[in-house]
């Protein structure tokens, strides 16, 4: 809301208040002013002139030759390519040595060998936006009034002298979305006194607005309020200086006399208010109803509209004529033949305005204040203002009376509190007579009787409903500056990590010791990559009113978004990435409203995990460098059950040949393997490896205590043992043998060598393993490791059908 410092002196006394301190202290009392501007700033000696005369210029054929009085004892030339600049104007000129938009100097100059001696200037030169400059003067230079005095600066005829507020303004606070509303909290914030110049509708009481207009409205739910005047014997015309500037600095273009009122009535009131030209509505009722399925209009901005029943119509009691509180309709609206206007004011369901604008893209000043509420004891004020100066700039006649469906109750709503409560959730002492003051201050009624605060709030202030509010507008206007700064009195507690935190934490420092870096990848995901790794079956949650695609789904897994981390490091020419990440994924549940959340780890490899240098060459990695990483990560979590790896074929996004399933008694907590060659393909990845796992399965698993002992005084030994095994034997078969018959000593198994190949025969594959045996409370005896090493070499033979190497 851009509001104008000037325009807000005509209700306030601000002689004493200067811009900047008026924008601080707003900020300061709940109303964020984002900037203060005062468009003449950076401009300099640009002054009014009068074109005496205007000629050709004889070696172009757009420029123009002009002698222009600019306060001096002779005239000064100026050559201008102004399509629209003719003898007689009083015009813009920027003299030399002047500086316009954009700091450019202006200089004497010639122009096809004619001297010219300044600028005339266009607005748009004067820093004004395309969107703001009226149409009448779009395309040329902008003629000022008739009494504008040559030689005297521009500024303050165009109003560039003024300083223009951007107020930020909340939803709650749409009450400063008017000057009234903000002249309210002005006086609030600074204990004044507002005044607005009363209104005086003279209406011709021989002419009844029944001869013209009848209203109805199908519902009034959709429109609790509907009111049409008729101002007759019009004549549209451009506006008055006052009011084009009022409306260019509050960012909006001004068009003829008619639709200019109109907005200007919307942003002193912040009532929308809709001129309708009422020879072209072809009949003599209004109907507001809903809009039938698939019923099209074309609006004002030349789109046809194709309707719902979502949206609310204004009808002429057959076909639409505008979409009620946020456009009027092409076919009725005012052009410069109108003679006789229908003046619509209305309320309509906030609801319905806020769906219909986001259903047709068509947002406007209306529908914003239609949204977040209107001051409904100003509705009727608003219409009769605005029919006042359409007979006033438009000499016209407003007919008597005025058609209207009323079904609203205006009145002032009581809210109470007690000063305990107010001084309680302040931390202050403010007294009773200082609280009445504030209310006073801010136009409420107020009494105060036993402690109990009895606030009468008008209508312009609809946003107050519950006690909160009442303690809110006094902690504003008390100052917030003012209020105490206490610490809260609590006792003290220690603090500590649960279970979950510590696991957490305890994992990715073993993974970032291992080579790998966090990744934080997107909760919102699309729904291919939602539902792929997905570890049981489910249904996608989606968001109603997604702002993309790509973010419209609730992962499932988190492989999907690494594998966009992957996919970004290769085509940055980083060929190695090791990355993990914890989060949760979301299943949805039938049964419920909110998804079932599940913590997760997840890690992804490719390329190599050493870099290559002087040293050597960079090992590539592969399924046993991540399952090594893994598996030393799940060793470290001190499971009581037994971790399993079995063989899967079942995944349509991994390799089927290198990936398992990851068991915890027998229930599956995960998965690790290969990326399928297809979608590695697809995702335009190398050869990459991935496991998932449910954390909060491992978090709820049973664990052993953690014991610390001594370092061994004992020393231990190894034994090597190279088998010759079908390729149909796993890892997993051959150290669940050792460990049943690797005796009491036997301390760990490592799996050191796999090869299939050359010397080997085609179906088997040689796995070479050492063994670790200790006796913490004695010294090994040779005799014992080589009995119980020749027995686990039996039992491989036996069981396995193995042949020792």
């Amino acid at each position: 809301m851009n509001v104008s410092y000037k325009w807000l002196s005509e209700y306030l006394n601000l002689d004493s208040i200067t811009p900047e301190e008026l924008a601080e202290k707003l900020s300061r009392t709940g109303i964020e002013v984002e900037d203060v501007t005062i468009p003449q700033e950076g401009l300099k000696k640009i002054v009014v002139g009068h074109a005496l005369s205007v000629v050709d210029h004889p070696d172009s054929d757009h420029l123009h030759i002009c002698q222009v009085d600019i306060g001096e004892e002779e005239p000064s030339q100026i050559v201008c390519g102004a399509p629209n600049i003719a003898a007689g104007q009083k015009i813009i000129v920027a003299l030399p040595g002047s500086r316009i938009t954009g700091n450019k100097k202006i200089k004497k100059s010639k122009m096809r060998g004619e001297v010219s001696n300044g600028m005339v200037c266009s607005l748009e030169e004067l820093g004004y936006s395309d969107k703001v400059i009226p149409k009448k003067y779009a395309d040329g230079i902008y003629v000022l009034p008739e009494d504008a005095v040559p030689g005297e600066e521009v500024f303050s005829y165009l109003a560039m002298d003024d300083a223009i507020l951007d107020l930020s303004v909340t939803a709650n606070r749409a009450d400063a979305l008017s000057m009234r509303g903000v002249a309210h909290e002005v006086a609030a914030v600074y204990d004044l006194e507002p005044s607005f110049k009363e209104v005086v509708l003279t209406e011709d009481s021989t002419d009844k607005v029944e001869d013209y207009m009848s209203v109805s409205v199908e519902d009034t739910t959709d429109a609790p309020i509907y009111t049409i005047r008729v101002i007759k014997d019009i004549k549209v015309k451009e506006s008055p200086m006052w009011l084009q500037t009022k409306l260019m600095n509050a960012g909006i273009r001004p068009l003829n006399n008619i639709v200019d009122i109109t907005n200007y009535i919307l942003l002193e009131y912040g009532q929308p208010l809709h001129a309708f030209d009422y020879d072209q509505l072809n009949s003599k009722e209004i109907l507001v109803r809903r809009a039938k399925e698939n019923e099209e209009l074309v609006t004002l901005d030349e789109e046809e509209r194709t309707l719902s029943s979502n949206n609310i119509v204004i009808t002429d009691g057959q076909k639409p004529v505008a979409l009620a509180g946020v456009m009027g309709g092409l076919d009725s609206h005012i052009t410069d033949d109108t003679v006789t206007v229908a003046l619509e004011a209305a309320l309509f369901e906030p609801i319905s305005i806020r769906k219909t604008a986001k259903e047709l893209n068509l947002r406007s000043e209306s529908s914003s204040r239609f949204e977040k509420g209107i001051n409904l004891a100003t509705l009727q004020q608003a219409s009769e203002h605005a029919a006042a100066l359409m007979a006033e700039l438009g000499e016209g006649t407003v007919v008597s009376g005025v058609a209207s469906v009323d079904t609203a109750e205006v009145k002032d709503s009581v809210v109470k509190t007690t000063l305990g409560k107010i001084n309680r959730s302040l931390g202050t002492t403010i007294s009773a007579k200082e609280i009445e003051k504030i209310f006073r201050q801010l136009g409420f009624g107020v009494t105060i009787s036993n402690e109990e605060v009895t606030v009468v709030v008008p209508p312009r202030r609809w946003d107050i409903h519950i006690e909160a509010d009442l303690i809110e507008e006094v902690a504003r206007i008390y100052g917030y500056d003012r209020l105490p700064s206490t610490l809260p009195t609590t006792e003290s507690l220690p603090g500590g990590l649960t279970t979950k935190q510590r696991l957490v934490r305890h994992t990715r420092r073993f993974l970032e010791d291992a080579g790998l870096a966090q990744a934080i990848s997107y909760v919102l995901t699309t729904p291919e990559k939602a539902s792929r790794f997905m570890m049981r079956e489910s249904d996608m949650t989606q968001l109603e009113m997604p702002m993309s695609e790509e973010r419209s789904t609730l992962r499932m897994n988190l492989i999907s978004g690494l594998l966009d981390d992957v996919q970004y490091n290769l085509s940055h020419n980083n060929q190695h990435a090791a990355l993990y990440e914890t989060g949760r994924v979301f299943y949805k549940d039938p049964t419920q409203t909110l998804p079932i959340e599940e913590e997760h780890l997840a890690g992804v490899i490719t390329g190599s995990l050493g870099e290559k240098d002087w040293q050597g060459e960079g090992e590539e990695v592969d399924f046993y460098v991540l399952k090594g990483i893994l598996g030393e990560l799940m060793t470290t979590y001190g499971l009581v059950g037994e971790v399993e790896y079995q063989q899967d074929t079942n995944r349509s996004d991994m390799h089927p040949g290198r990936t398992a399933t990851i068991l915890l008694n027998g229930e599956e907590i995960g998965f690790i393997g290969q990326i399928h060659p297809v979608t590695e393909k697809e995702l335009d990845i190398n050869e990459t490896y991935a496991f998932e796992l449910n954390l909060d399965a491992i978090v709820q698993a049973e664990k052993e205590a953690t014991v610390y002992r001594g370092i061994p005084k004992y020393p231990g030994m190894t034994r090597d043992v190279a088998l010759l095994v079908d390729d149909t034997v796993t890892n997993q078969q051959i150290v669940d043998v050792i460990l049943e018959k690797g005796g009491k000593y036997l301390k760990h198994v490592r799996l050191f060598d796999l090869y299939q190949g050359e010397h080997i025969a085609p179906g088997k594959k040689s796995m070479a393993y050492t063994l670790a045996y200790l006796n913490p409370e004695a010294t090994l005896q040779e005799e014992e490791v080589t009995k119980a090493f020749e027995e686990v070499k039996e039992a491989i033979v036996t069981q396995l059908n193995a042949e020792i190497r």
